[in-house]
C-alpha cells in the first residue's frame, strides 16, 4: 500500500471551503484554514509549491464527495460538486480520492447516524484526550486542535478517514 508524507484534506462547499494539510505518520496538523472558494483555488498550488515536496507522489488528496440519497437539493449542492470538480482539476498532479461523507462518519464514529458534532468529539477523543478546550489548549498553551473552527474539523475528518481507510 503506498504511504504518502503528507494528506490534503478538503471540505468543499458552494462559497467557501477548508483545508486541513497532515503529516502522513503522526496525522498533526501542519497547515489548516477556511476560505472563499475562489481564493482556496488560487491558494492551493502555492501551499503545496511551499511545501517543496521532492516528488508528486509525496502528497494525497482526500476531498470529500456529495453523494445523492434520492431526496431533492439546491442549487448549493450543484456550486459545491462545480467546486468539487474545479479543485481536483487544480490538484491533479497529486493523486486525488473522493470520501463520501457516509465513510467519514462510520470511519471515526462506527455510526452512519453521526453529526457533526459527534465527529468532531470522536476525534478530540482519538488526538486530544484529556486535553482542555477540545482540544484546543489555549494561546499561551496550544492543543493539537488549536486554531480549529467549524468546517476545518471536517476537512480533518476526511484527511483521518482517508488515511484510515488506505494506509490505516
Amino acid at each position: 500500500m503506498k504511504k504518502w508524507k503528507y494528506i490534503l484534506g478538503i471540505d468543499p462547499g458552494n462559497i467557501e471551503s477548508a483545508y486541513v494539510l497532515v503529516d502522513a505518520d503522526t496525522l498533526r496538523p501542519i497547515s489548516f484554514t477556511k476560505m472563499s472558494n475562489e481564493l482556496m483555488y488560487a491558494h492551493m498550488v502555492d501551499a503545496v509549491r511551499n511545501l517543496q515536496l521532492e516528488s508528486t507522489d509525496n502528497m494525497a488528496v482526500a476531498i470529500e464527495m456529495i453523494a445523492s440519497y434520492g431526496m431533492p437539493v439546491g442549487a448549493e449542492v450543484f456550486d459545491t460538486c462545480v467546486w468539487i470538480g474545479r479543485l481536483e482539476e487544480r490538484l491533479r498532479k497529486f493523486p486525488v480520492s473522493r470520501v463520501f461523507r457516509k465513510y467519514v462518519k462510520l470511519t471515526i464514529c462506527g455510526s452512519p447516524r453521526a453529526n457533526d458534532a459527534n465527529i468532531t468529539q470522536a476525534l478530540v477523543d482519538r488526538f486530544a484526550p484529556g486535553e482542555p478546550n477540545r482540544g484546543k489548549g489555549t494561546k499561551k498553551d496550544p492543543g493539537f486542535f488549536y486554531g480549529f473552527r467549524k468546517d476545518i474539523w471536517q476537512a480533518f475528518a476526511v484527511a483521518v478517514t482517508f488515511h484510515d481507510l488506505k494506509e490505516g
